[in-house]
């Protein structure tokens, strides 16, 4: 079971211009081959297909835990994409046509199907799919597929990052190259114990150092690249058995945080009028109100 916190992992900055067309290259950072949804549905169905869990422990509690904390990524992913798209249109009567600005962006989906939000599809709006999934039931395999995997998101993160300035966009994706970085030195450090095999020594990959980018050198000055979370109040406490000893690129110990980082408030993402979206006047909201009050028992005197 998954317990959700009302919370994003890091505070994103409130947008002061939107970039429909960044937003679109985001896109590929949460439904592309190698985004978020990809990290989290291959973990996730590892670990629940996961066989000799007893036996296998510290390997599984990997897994799960990373599970968990992918889940955050794409719920991140996904806002940083709906504040991008902030401010695209205006309101206004339909004749005025407040949505002009929206046919030349470069996807058209944004505007016509999710009402200015993230969906699971990539940056030329091809649908993720199931068939991004690996699961080959061989641990040695599927970690090798899920450092692999880490790499090709971090490579897609670096090349996002150099497309767009735009500051929600740079806060997300140097925070996300940090906690990637995390998991790319934790299924090596995996692989090592299976296997004997050293693939720290390939590290970084692609060959640029996190502190090159100002966002996500503020993250590791805070340590964040040597902890990993449980994301459990009771369990997966043996990722321990894996994860620790020194950061294999700046020698920092490393460490295993019983729990969830502290988190910060979502993003109260404002109504779009001429998006019908979400579609509750203030007359339908009184109503509203009115059946809660009374499914409630409270009256209104009260």
């Amino acid at each position: 079971m998954i317990k959700r916190s009302n919370k994003l992992l890091i505070d994103l900055p409130a947008p002061e211009h939107p970039d429909a067309n960044a937003a679109a290259a985001v896109q590929e950072l949460l439904g592309g081959k190698f985004g978020e949804m990809s990290t989290l549905n291959n973990y996730m169905f590892q670990s629940f297909n996961f066989r000799s869990k007893k036996k296998l422990k510290p390997f599984y509690d990997l897994v799960s835990s990373i599970t968990a904390e992918e889940f955050g990524h794409v719920e991140l992913v996904s806002n940083t994409i709906t504040l991008m798209l902030t401010g695209t249109t205006f309101k206004g009567d339909p004749d005025v046509t407040p949505m002009r600005d929206a046919k030349n962006k470069r996807n058209a989906q944004h505007f016509i199907e999710t009402a200015q939000t993230s969906y699971p599809f990539d940056s030329m709006g091809k649908a993720w799919t199931g068939e991004n999934v690996f699961n080959s039931g061989n641990l040695v395999l599927d970690l090798l597929h899920n450092f692999f995997l880490e790499c090709g998101a971090r490579t897609h993160k670096m090349r996002v990052y150099e497309m767009t300035d735009h500051p929600v966009a740079r806060e997300m994706i140097g925070y996300l190259l940090v906690r990637g970085g995390v998991h790319i030195v934790a299924y090596a450090k995996a692989l090592e114990v299976a296997t004997g095999v050293d693939l720290g020594k390939m590290l970084p990959i692609p060959n640029l150092d996190n502190k090159h980018f100002d966002t996500a050198r503020k993250f590791e000055e805070q340590g964040i690249h040597t902890k990993l979370y449980t994301f459990s109040d009771t369990d997966y406490k043996d990722i321990n058995k894996i994860w620790k000893g020194e950061h294999p690129i700046d020698g920092e110990p490393l460490q295993v945080i019983e729990g969830t980082p502290q988190g910060a408030p979502v993003p109260e993402h404002r109504e779009v009028p001429e998006e019908f979206a979400p579609g509750i006047s203030k007359e339908d909201f009184d109503e509203i109100a009115k059946r809660l009050m009374s499914s409630a028992g409270i009256s209104k005197k009260s």
